[in-house]
């Protein structure tokens, strides 16, 4: 029997957004080519260029470069536009692993990082797993962004009327999660039990809508206060 095709509606639609149409099409076929999960549509050129056409572009997930034709950076200016426009899940395309640029992603507010140099076979499953709500990064992703987070100012999440989130002591089990440490440590941290930390893990997860570890390090990333 043969298999049904996927609806229209059942696929991820995706834009990707690069320099140039080469690229564009090299990315297309790696992930479309052969498979019915996916619709693709493609934008080239400058960040102007592509944010004067992003309205005409909607989608559940972009593939955004960082370089475009406007400069090495470009990418981040289409990426702040998206989101803001549409709300749509992004991935930065980067050159490589640099620390500087996967914190510039993340703090963008891009829901993961790929990169040119890794398989193109793997760039369905980091759309698939974005558009399941999923974070895509690396340890050495995460390394880089806990790294950063330790040159911030104290941790205080706030909601939009300046009301604090967490009671103090959440605020403190969130910092240790975010300097990298594993429930025991932050129990011996702390003094008490690691249930207990288990139990607080469970509620921040509730008052921030996250639902992992990896989340709450983007959360506290990108809320956190980045000012000396």
């Amino acid at each position: 029997m043969s298999r049904s095709l996927p609806r229209p509606k059942d696929r991820i639609s995706v834009l990707v957004v690069t320099a140039d149409n080469m690229t564009s099409e090299l990315l297309k076929n790696a992930f479309a080519h052969g498979r019915q999960g996916f619709t693709v549509q493609t934008l080239t050129g400058t960040s102007q260029k592509i944010i004067g056409e992003l309205g005409s572009h909607k989608a559940d997930v972009a593939l955004i470069s960082e370089e475009l034709q406007d400069g090495p950076e470009a990418g981040s200016r289409v990426l702040q536009k998206t989101l803001e426009s549409h709300g749509t899940s992004a991935i930065m395309l980067l050159r490589s692993s640099k620390p500087e640029r996967v914190i510039s992603a993340f703090r963008g507010g891009a829901r993961g990082v790929f990169y040119r140099s890794h398989s193109l076979k793997s760039l369905s499953k980091c759309i698939q797993a974005v558009h399941q709500g999923q974070i895509w990064a690396s340890n050495e992703d995460l390394e880089h962004l806990i790294k950063a987070l330790s040159h911030l100012k104290p941790l205080h999440l706030n909601n939009s009327r300046g009301t604090p989130l967490l009671t103090r002591r959440e605020e403190d089990v969130v910092r240790l999660v975010a300097d990298g440490l594993k429930n025991r440590e932050i129990a011996q941290r702390l003094k008490v039990k690691e249930h207990s930390i288990r139990n607080y893990i469970y509620r921040i997860f509730e008052k921030l809508g996250v639902s992992s570890r990896v989340e709450l390090i983007l959360y506290v990333f990108s809320h956190r206060d980045s000012s000396s």
